[in-house]
């Protein structure tokens, strides 16, 4: 199942609905990015406000750490010439719509991290403002760069890859757990209403969440909508 399409016309993300046969609930996975256009996430709130539970991504708490990982995605919308924008939960999630954030706190997001070998810890920490600043100053052309791209998940060579390396399942394994485990909650408790679950997370936890809510709840892709991520000028 493809969740991001990268081409040299730009970038785009598959908003997934799925089904379960005799099940009035459906799931709609939202595949997002941290740094995209602003019409895209506009297009997302539209989506969002026909929703009736809206199931989000967010780590709780601060750290100076964690704020370090972010610095690249933050600096990019810096240029305002880029014509890109950071994600912004703020304007992006309706307030009429009930949340439900299961993520983990900044402390358990540091503490995945330093299990893996120091070396690479600290290259994560050291390498986040280098790319940040090469996204500031490139602008939506670093999507399209095989070595830069920025999309959380990459082209499918590269994508399966990262998605076995010790870095992506320190940073996503805990979080998609948690997340499909309140999934899994709310299945449980109204699975016989007509509702939809909308799913706003990253892209790189979308393969993963969809593969549970198949293989737990027997769940499967029944649509697709392409949203333009943004296009190259």
């Amino acid at each position: 199942m493809q969740i991001i399409e990268v081409t040299g016309f730009g970038v785009r993300s598959a908003v997934v609905t799925m089904r379960r046969k005799g099940t009035p609930l459906s799931f709609a996975l939202f595949p997002m990015l941290h740094v995209a256009s602003p019409s895209f996430y506009a297009q997302v709130r539209t989506r969002l406000e026909n929703c009736d539970v809206i199931v989000a991504e967010g780590i709780h708490g601060k750290s100076r750490r964690v704020g370090a990982l972010t610095l690249a995605y933050r600096f990019a919308p810096r240029r305002r010439r880029s014509g890109l924008a950071e994600q912004n939960y703020a304007t992006l999630l309706p307030d009429t719509v009930p949340m439900v954030n299961p993520d983990v706190s900044a402390a358990e997001a540091m503490d995945d991290l330093k299990k893996l070998p120091r070396w690479t810890y600290l290259l994560m920490l050291v390498a986040a403002p280098v790319f940040g600043l090469v996204f500031a100053l490139r602008g939506p052309r670093a999507f399209l760069d095989e070595d830069l791209a920025v999309e959380d998940l990459p082209k499918t060579s590269r994508a399966e890859a990262l998605a076995d390396s010790p870095v992506a399942q320190a940073m996503t394994d805990r979080r998609d757990q948690l997340l499909l485990d309140a999934l899994g909650k709310i299945y449980a408790e109204r699975g016989e209403e007509p509702i939809t679950v909308a799913v706003v997370y990253g892209a790189g936890h979308i393969p993963a969440v969809a593969a549970g809510l198949r293989d737990r709840y027997g769940f499967r892709p029944r649509e697709a909508e392409w949203l333009t991520v943004f296009s190259q000028p």
